[in-house]
């Protein structure tokens, strides 16, 4: 009885990972395609926000998520690809993962732009080895609410984040503890 419990816990496990995962991409068209989803994403966020759209005229960099993928039922995990640009050139890519343990259950997809507002963040997320938003200087969530009166006067911290199109049955976003990578696709 046993090993088949185990062996049909290890096919759900094969079908959910498959049911997410893009398919296999050459290197360089996984860039670019990491490239286009981080821009139109931004786009979109700008047009949605005119404190993101503020605030990306001065930022030093800004490290555009697109699409994380974020699941569980008592443990859970998040996983996401991106692209730093500065001055709108890409910079570089990076992944963005989280785990979690607890009271959850659900699935849920949703992007975040990290705007960097001077060298010293982005020296900070150069710096380290893989970088944790949770522990980084300054870090300030921006909702709705702080957004609409945001400007670049009115910025005190280094590092913003901005949440967007989230989708999904999942309660609560957090970045605590979420771990951001340097990635080579």
């Amino acid at each position: 009885m046993r090993p088949k419990f185990l062996t049909v816990l290890a096919a759900l496990a094969v079908a959910v990972t498959a049911a997410f995962a893009e398919p296999a991409l050459a290197q360089s068209e996984r860039a670019t395609t990491i490239e286009t989803n981080a821009r139109d994403a931004f786009t979109l966020l700008k047009e949605n926000s005119e404190a993101a759209k503020r605030l990306a005229v001065d930022a030093a960099g800004i490290l555009v998520f697109p699409k994380i993928v974020k699941g569980g039922l008592i443990v859970g995990g998040q996983y996401g690809e991106g692209a730093l640009f500065k001055n709108e050139a890409l910079s570089g890519y990076y992944s963005t993962a989280a785990a979690s343990l607890g009271l959850q259950a659900g699935l849920q997809t949703f992007g975040y732009a990290i705007f960097f507002l001077n060298e010293d963040g982005l020296n900070y997320l150069d710096n380290s080895d893989g970088w944790e938003i949770g522990t980084a200087p300054n870090v300030v969530v921006v909702d709705s609410g702080a957004g609409a009166s945001l400007t670049t006067t009115s910025a005190r911290g280094n590092i913003y984040v901005f949440f967007f199109d989230q989708k999904g049955l999942m309660a609560g976003l957090t970045i605590e503890g979420t771990k951001i990578t340097t990635i080579d696709p």
